[in-house]
């Protein structure tokens, strides 16, 4: 339907006829006969009484398509009384002196009485069967809205505006549900059924009439959309717990299998510096305490990446954007990637928008993925490329790669996508790509030409006004 809800059965709301359709039937049986007669009496002597009663049938049958049964019962009086006084002889008296055209007389006022009958009613059928498809329509598209989030407010304005309510609300064992509008003092209440334990409540003036039908019909849609509403946000529900609850597994599974590892070693060594049966010399005291310090710093990885995956499902991740060199956020990831890492960045990059501590997170969970798949004695390249617009960071390995199919697997959190060591909870790309767009940007993988993986980061240029403040 191109017209906006409600506009058809307002069209249609009522089968009574308006008052001035009414007023403008009876003029059409006022002056209908009274116009015939002033132009069929010059010739009434050339003309037959059946002639002339066909004709004001005529003007009934046109008082009884505007006005309704009424107006078609006075035209027909009239013009019985106008034909008997003008076209009957004597004339000019309401004496018949033929028997025959008495006879055609009555049957005239029968006939013009029953055709304005029958066309009233005929009017009203159509008029009932267009309004009821007007009706069946709308309320079909109005049903059909359910999936909007407003789509019960939607139905009780429209029942509002409708009905010329002040207020219209979905009750459900007195409570309100749902409600457009404010009620009156002096406001009649009109209750209605709208499904189970549900009500539709109007208060207004009492003009509902004949029209409970179509009020019952929106009533049960009001409260249809209410159903599949409360349906739709309990599924939401029971999908979010659902992923809750598979995060929840996943971190049980991490916390028992990645924790526990470093945890382990820490523990070893530090139980064996404690020993005072054995003597250690220097070199092994020292190899005890490095064991100590990686896998604390491991274990200090872990738990922040968990940390980070946590704010992230939550949506509390912090974000500051502003200007930043590319080359001094790579400077700390360099410095992690103790020689591993090699640079082709070119002096002349602009600034790009970005948070500086998160992107270096970001850069330094992709060059620790890539140097777990590069052969030994290969390094991950690290390279950026300036368009219009925006700038590329591109992280390249020569490892075995990832088939195209499975680049989404790849981000999917607490998992191994094929790492020779384990000794992360599988949550660096999920963080990597969580935290880029966050800044607005864009995370993407690609086949590395030769064989390999590139993982490639895209974010805005900085304006220069933001540059400068």
């Amino acid at each position: 339907m191109s017209q906006e809800l409600g506009d058809g059965p307002r069209s249609g709301l009522g089968t009574r006829l308006s008052r001035r359709r009414q007023l403008y039937g009876f003029g059409v049986a006022a002056l209908g006969p009274a116009a015939l007669t002033v132009a069929l009496v010059p010739g009434r002597d050339n003309l037959g009484l059946d002639t002339v009663l066909l004709l004001f049938v005529l003007a009934s049958v046109g008082a009884s398509a505007l006005g309704g049964i009424l107006p078609a019962l006075a035209a027909s009086a009239i013009s019985f009384g106008l034909a008997n006084f003008f076209f009957t002889r004597p004339y000019g008296t309401l004496l018949v002196a033929n028997n025959a055209e008495l006879i055609d007389l009555v049957i005239f006022l029968a006939v013009a009485a029953l055709v304005g009958v029958v066309t009233e009613i005929g009017a009203r059928s159509r008029g009932h069967a267009e309004r009821a498809l007007l009706q069946a329509e709308w309320l079909a598209e109005l049903g059909n809205r359910e999936h909007e989030p407003e789509s019960v407010e939607l139905a009780l304005s429209e029942a509002r505006a409708l009905y010329g309510m002040h207020a219209v609300r979905l009750m459900e064992d007195g409570r309100v549900l749902a409600g457009s509008g404010s009620p009156g003092p002096d406001d009649t209440l009109i209750t209605v059924p709208a499904g189970e334990n549900l009500q539709l409540e109007l208060s207004g003036p009492e003009r509902i009439g004949e029209d409970r039908s179509l009020l019952t019909s929106l009533a049960l849609t009001a409260g249809r959309l209410w159903r599949t509403r409360q349906l739709a946000e309990q599924a939401r529900r029971a999908e979010e717990l659902g992923r809750i609850d598979e995060l929840r597994a996943s971190l049980l599974a991490a916390v028992g299998h990645d924790l526990r590892n470093p945890l382990a070693a820490i523990t070893a060594a530090a139980t064996t510096l404690r020993q005072t049966d054995i003597e250690l010399d220097p070199d092994d005291q020292a190899e005890l305490l490095e064991t100590i310090e990686e896998h604390a710093g491991r274990l200090n990885d872990i738990i922040g990446n968990l940390l980070d995956m946590t704010r992230l499902q939550a949506g509390a991740l912090s974000v500051h954007p502003r200007p930043t060199a590319l080359l001094e956020v790579l400077a700390g990831v360099v410095r992690l990637g103790e020689g591993r890492v090699e640079l082709a960045i070119p002096e002349d990059l602009p600034l790009i928008r970005a948070d500086a501590g998160l992107l270096e997170r970001v850069l330094a969970n992709l060059v620790a993925n890539a140097d777990r798949h590069l052969p030994e004695g290969e390094k991950v390249q690290v390279s950026a490329e300036h368009t219009a617009t925006h700038v590329a960071v591109r992280v390249v390995d020569h490892g075995p790669g990832v088939a195209p199919e499975r680049f989404e697997e790849i981000f999917a959190p607490f998992q191994h996508f094929g790492d020779r060591s384990t000794t992360g909870v599988g949550l660096g790309l999920a963080i990597a790509r969580g935290f880029t767009e966050a800044m607005g940007g864009t995370l993407t993988p690609s086949r590395t030409p030769g064989g390999g993986l590139t993982m490639t980061v895209t974010l805005e240029v900085a304006d220069a006004t933001a540059a400068d403040r």
